[in-house]
């Protein structure tokens, strides 16, 4: 496993992350998954080298952060760097955003709701800090609070030892840049997968002049990148990759025929197909880290491989070319 600097924060992070939003279940996956399966997992990816942990009170209302706080019990925390998210809530109102089954999500980042937040997680996370703490979303109207006071608070709790690191997910260019004038920013997360490279425009160019980590997730596009899907699936509504763009009918077996062509590849790097996916990511600059989910031990090991692979520079130039034609 490869390690890095988280930012500019001396916190050294595994090239790879896990992330935990499929392991908190719930609506958006079909139910909940089997606890003590989830908990292995999380230690698995801790056994191969990954200390970058990501959670969020959003996943499935806090479920994903009850179980990576007990996976931590099996584990040396000063060996995990912890992260987790403020800015969603659903005990308190805030604006609008998101319906998970039955219940309502909303979008607050006041200074009150996050002190409320560091709280709730430091709880159920079962810890006494938090090494790396992100805004989840921007707050947005009637709702909104200025970055400046968010970014305040953050500090705040930096000073008091709470937190470690501050980060943010889901923001603009300008966002980011109204961060850096309150704040050291470690790192901005961006979807990002061979089949969106929208972050390569401003994003990751921005992340390199700052010293800030771009972590890129869904870089499997919520499982499409396995290569373990059929052309005849379809996501039941509701399901979280039901409205993604390269799950739809048509793109979706274009993306699977695209996947069969680089099976050569995955020979030659002796890998899998989701490993060479993840390390086309990972060949894309020093400052990228990623985030990959998994729900079973036997994926993480298989996921945690690609960390060590390194393209040639005609094979990454290759399979950008035949992701780049699918969009034409």
């Amino acid at each position: 496993m490869r390690y890095e600097e988280l930012g500019s924060s001396g916190i050294q992070v595994s090239k790879m992350g896990l992330g935990t939003w499929a392991i908190g279940g719930g609506p958006a996956w079909s139910g909940d998954l089997d606890e003590q399966r989830c908990i292995d997992t999380i230690v698995e990816a801790v056994n191969q080298g990954i200390n970058l942990i990501d959670t969020a009170p959003g996943y499935n209302f806090g479920n994903s952060e009850r179980i990576v706080g007990k996976a931590l019990k099996n584990v040396d925390r000063d060996k995990v760097v912890l992260v987790t998210k403020c800015g969603v809530v659903w005990t308190r109102k805030g604006t609008p955003w998101n319906k998970v089954g039955d219940r309502q999500l909303y979008k607050l980042l006041t200074p009150e709701s996050i002190r409320l937040e560091v709280e709730e997680s430091l709880e159920r996370l079962q810890t006494d800090h938090i090494d790396l703490y992100m805004t989840h979303w921007p707050s947005v109207p009637p709702f909104e609070t200025p970055i400046k006071d968010t970014v305040e608070t953050l500090n705040e709790l930096k000073k008091e030892g709470k937190i470690r690191a501050i980060g943010a997910a889901n923001v603009s260019i300008d966002q980011i840049k109204e961060y850096l004038k309150y704040c050291e920013l470690d790192l901005v997360q961006g979807k990002y997968s061979v089949l969106d490279r929208a972050v390569e425009k401003e994003l990751i160019p921005l992340c390199v002049e700052n010293k800030i980590t771009m972590q890129a997730y869904s870089p499997l596009e919520q499982g499409l990148l396995t290569g373990t899907i059929s052309k005849d699936y379809r996501p039941e509504p509701g399901n979280a990759r039901a409205n993604k763009k390269w799950w739809q009918p048509g793109n979706m077996e274009r993306v699977i025929d695209m996947l069969d062509a680089w099976k050569p590849l995955a020979e030659k790097y002796n890998a899998s197909i989701p490993a060479l996916c993840l390390a086309w990511i990972m060949n894309q600059g020093s400052s990228i880290n990623l985030l990959t989910g998994a729900t079973t031990p036997d994926e993480v090991k298989m996921n945690a491989v690609a960390a060590d692979i390194v393209l040639s520079e005609e094979d990454n130039k290759k399979m950008r070319a035949m992701a780049e034609a699918l969009d034409r």
